[in-house]
């Protein structure tokens, strides 16, 4: 061990000890940003930035469940990224497969997709769904694994549901319009039934959410870093639960 790595090591632990858990979230949003920029700074491939990204999945969930985190959303693939040349592209959407079925295959966290299933191959709603499947009574941290997913697609998504589920019941739109409420859309997004993120994190500096879980979010706090995914440390993780517990709350009073 180096001194780097010893101190390191100290001042995590030092931080570990001050946490209070207790204050701390219960929902945790993490946007993985910046495994391309890690790559490059690296001298390696994007396909390799990716793989390291997918590979540092597990160290965070143990960590969150170290410190009390129920729910992990992690944004895996955004409809942005859909873009993207289909020699990275494609890659990528293998390394998500392989990430996904990795993380059901423990048996320690139940996995459960948000994200828009049609945009999807075949291969990857398959293991999306195999995930779900196979996971479904476990009782450990609920991972949510954000994959063809956009926050403005989820609220279209969300009010189409709804407008479908009030058709079949006869409700005419004009007394839709009189009862509709932020609940009746909150009913029908992909987190339903869970609770709102109280913590979002991004990687690698940049400082926006980029549509991520725009409806969930808005009483959540959110914190930037400026490392990049791939090296994304425990320290790093704690610091941003030690920021999060020195916020108060107001919720808008």
């Amino acid at each position: 061990m180096n001194l780097r790595e010893l101190v390191y090591g100290l001042y995590s632990r030092r931080v570990e000890h001050r946490l209070d858990v207790t204050q701390g979230p219960k929902h945790i949003g993490v946007i993985l940003d910046g495994n391309r920029r890690w790559a490059k700074a690296a001298s390696s491939t994007a396909e390799q930035g990716h793989q390291a990204g997918a590979d540092k999945i597990s160290e965070l969930l143990g960590w969150c469940e170290e410190t009390g985190v129920e729910v992990v959303t992690l944004w895996l693939l955004s409809t942005d990224n859909f873009d993207r040349p289909s020699g990275e592209l494609v890659p990528l959407l293998g390394i998500i497969e392989d990430a996904v079925a990795g993380l059901a295959a423990t048996g320690r966290w139940r996995v459960h997709h948000v994200g828009t299933m049609d945009l999807l191959p075949d291969r990857t709603q398959a293991v999306l769904k195999e995930a779900e499947q196979a996971t479904h009574n476990v009782t450990g941290l609920l991972v949510n694994v954000a994959v063809g997913y956009g926050g403005r697609q989820e609220i279209a998504d969300a009010v189409r549901s709804l407008l479908y589920e009030h058709a079949g019941r006869g409700t005419s739109i004009e007394d839709l319009a009189e009862i509709l409420d932020v609940e009746h859309i909150s009913e029908h997004l992909y987190t339903r039934g869970q609770p709102d993120p109280d913590l979002v994190i991004r990687t690698s500096g940049e400082q926006r959410l980029s549509g991520f879980m725009l409806w969930q979010s808005a009483h959540s706090e959110y914190y930037f870093c400026e490392v990049f995914w791939p090296a994304f440390r425990k320290v790093d993780f704690l610091r941003a639960l030690r920021d999060y517990a020195a916020r108060h709350r107001r919720y808008g009073a």
